[in-house]
C-alpha cells in the first residue's frame, strides 16, 4: 500500500512542476510580447504544451513544449526531449492546422508555423539564476 502511495504522490508532484513549469513559460513569453493563444491543447493523442504567437514582421504561429526539471539528477530539461518527441510536436501543429481552429472556436492565424522549446530549470545550481528558476528558450526545433 506504501509504495502505491508514493507513486501517487511522485505522479502528483511532476504534474504539478510541469504545470508550474508551464505557467512560468507563458509568463516568459509574454514578458517577451508574444500572444499565448492556448495551452494544452490535446490534439489526436499528442498535445501542445503552449501555442503562441510571436510578433514580427514576420509574425510567427510558435508550437511550444515546455520541459520542467526540479534537479539535474536526470539531466537538463532540453536533454529530454528527442526527436521522437519533435516529430509528434510537429505531427500535433499538422493535425492542428488541418483542423483550422483554436479549441475555443478563433481561427487560427495565417501565419507561418515552427517549433520552440521552453526549458525550466527550476533549482539551478550554479550561474545567476542559483536558486531558480531559469528559464532557456530554444527556438526553431528541426524534425530529424
Amino acid at each position: 500500500m506504501s509504495e502505491r502511495l508514493d507513486a501517487v504522490r511522485l505522479a502528483r508532484s511532476r504534474r504539478a512542476s510541469g504545470e508550474r513549469g508551464e505557467r512560468l513559460a507563458a509568463a516568459y513569453l509574454e514578458s517577451l510580447g508574444w500572444t499565448v493563444l492556448a495551452t494544452r491543447v490535446r490534439v489526436a493523442r499528442d498535445e501542445i504544451d503552449v501555442l503562441a504567437l510571436e510578433p514580427g514582421p514576420p509574425a510567427w504561429v510558435v508550437v511550444v513544449e515546455v520541459r520542467t526539471r526540479s534537479s539535474g539528477r536526470y539531466g537538463s530539461p532540453e536533454e529530454s526531449v528527442d526527436r521522437r518527441k519533435v516529430a509528434r510536436l510537429y505531427r500535433a501543429a499538422a493535425g492542428l492546422r488541418a483542423i483550422g481552429v483554436l479549441p475555443d472556436g478563433r481561427a487560427l492565424p495565417a501565419h507561418p508555423w515552427r517549433v520552440d522549446l521552453v526549458a525550466v530549470d527550476d533549482a539551478p545550481s550554479i550561474g545567476p539564476r542559483a536558486g531558480g528558476p531559469a528559464i532557456r528558450h530554444l527556438r526553431a526545433l528541426e524534425p530529424r
